[in-house]
């Protein structure tokens, strides 16, 4: 399944610890990076939080957020950390035998120092357990998000590729005419001149003409990129590094046909070919 890069989910769930309110939003990356903020309640849940971004996603640029608005005031049972204290408060007298001036320690500020101030143990797990959900929900409804914005790509670049097949067979079709213009223009210049040649002499002139102005080459290989893509398009495995390879090679044929070509249909239909390649470019950069 194809996927974009870019998406957005958001779910809310609340309970007595309060509402909490999950966040995920990505962009397109080359790697996976992902951001995560956490509240102090459930720092513990980093690492996992992470690895489970990493079982889903492969490339963008994640940023995901929780936080957690607290019901009502004091609803919650509180309990300070003793421990935390004193070591905050160890500091603070350290500080202070080094300070020539006398400083007030505020104790609303005390309480609001990370980790002194903390729900019970209940209450903490409960949080926690909370999360985990809440993140496994938002997770999945970005990954949704992805896909259905996967598909629309997938469904745009294939469009151009049908164009391109009907390009590719129209030019196909006009290579004899385009031959028989080369010779015609190099008997006509011959005329000009006025000069006698060997008639072997001209056939093999000709002959190695038509082999440096021949794009047939050239239009078998753009075929065989575009089954490529398609094969990768329709594939289970992240597809963007791949079909970025590919679209170099869309565009290194289509400028070889341009600078081969001897015949204006031909060169305008390369000319174009280039500008759907870089609309095919665009959209596979956002393809995970």
């Amino acid at each position: 399944m194809i996927a974009s890069m870019t998406g957005f989910a958001r779910h809310e769930r609340s309970g007595p610890y309060g509402t909490l309110v999950c966040e995920i939003r990505s962009v397109n990356h080359r790697y996976l990076d992902a951001t995560l903020r956490l509240p102090d309640s459930c720092r513990a849940l980093e690492s996992e939080l992470r690895q489970g971004l990493a079982r889903e996603l492969k490339r963008g640029k994640v940023d995901c957020s929780v936080q957690q608005r607290s019901a009502q005031a004091g609803a919650a049972d509180l309990e300070i950390d003793q421990v935390a204290l004193e070591r905050l408060l160890a500091r603070l007298r350290e500080l202070g035998s080094v300070l020539t001036q006398h400083v007030q320690i505020d104790l609303i500020e005390l309480l609001r120092w990370p980790g002194v101030l903390r729900e019970d143990s209940a209450d903490a797990e409960a949080v926690i357990e909370a999360v985990r959900a809440l993140f496994a929900q938002t997770l999945l409804e970005l990954s949704q998000s992805r896909e259905r914005e996967g598909a629309r790509l997938a469904a745009l670049i294939e469009q151009r590729c049908a164009t391109l097949v009907e390009m590719i067979a129209a030019m196909r079709a006009r290579l004899p005419e385009a031959q028989a213009r080369v010779r015609q223009r190099f008997a006509e210049r011959l005329q000009e001149l006025a000069v006698q040649v060997d008639q072997d002499r001209i056939e093999q002139e000709v002959a190695l003409m038509l082999q440096r102005f021949d794009v047939a080459e050239e239009l078998d290989r753009l075929s065989g990129h575009i089954e490529e893509a398609r094969r990768t398009l329709a594939g289970t495995e992240p597809a963007g590094r791949r079909l970025d390879f590919l679209m170099q090679e869309f565009n290194r044929e289509a400028n070889t046909l341009s600078s081969k070509s001897q015949d204006l249909e031909t060169t305008r239909s390369a000319v174009e070919m280039k500008v759907l390649i870089e609309q095919m470019r665009e959209q596979v950069q956002n393809i995970e």
